[in-house]
């Protein structure tokens, strides 16, 4: 499964998030980290590209072991929300296809995996936060 890692500032746009999406490719899924998920943003273009949207706990994300930049690495524990996210939602063995690229407007960033885990195995209980597609 490919899944696009975003990492992106809070009120951002869905035209901003699909302009970061347009520059690693879009995924089977959107992860983020979990307390983004409700982002009216990030829920809009979720539900217009019709793929659900899996939030990344703080631990998945630390756990994945990016590197980057100190001022997300100081609010997320790790140095790209959207790397990070990006593998964690893969599953285990999961390997960037795209890294990280910033968006136009520099409100979003994205980063595509690609990994073992597939769309029949998530379910709510799969990954913390995780949002059904076409929730609003």
């Amino acid at each position: 499964m490919k899944v696009t890692g975003l990492g992106f500032r809070r009120g951002v746009s869905a035209e901003s998030l699909r302009a970061a999406i347009a520059l690693v490719g879009l995924g089977d899924a959107l992860a983020t980290a979990e307390d983004k998920v409700r982002e009216p943003g990030l829920m809009r273009v979720a539900q217009d590209l019709g793929v659900g949207i899996l939030g990344i706990a703080r631990c998945d994300l630390r756990a994945q072991g990016v590197e980057g930049s100190a001022r997300v690495m100081a609010e997320y524990e790790t140095g790209s929300v959207a790397e990070a996210a990006a593998l964690a939602g893969a599953g285990p063995g999961a390997r960037l296809v795209q890294t990280k690229r910033k968006g136009p407007d520099g409100m979003a960033v994205a980063a595509l995996a690609e990994g073992a885990l597939t769309e029949a195995t998530l379910t709510g209980a799969a990954l913390t936060g995780a949002v059904a597609k076409g929730q609003a």
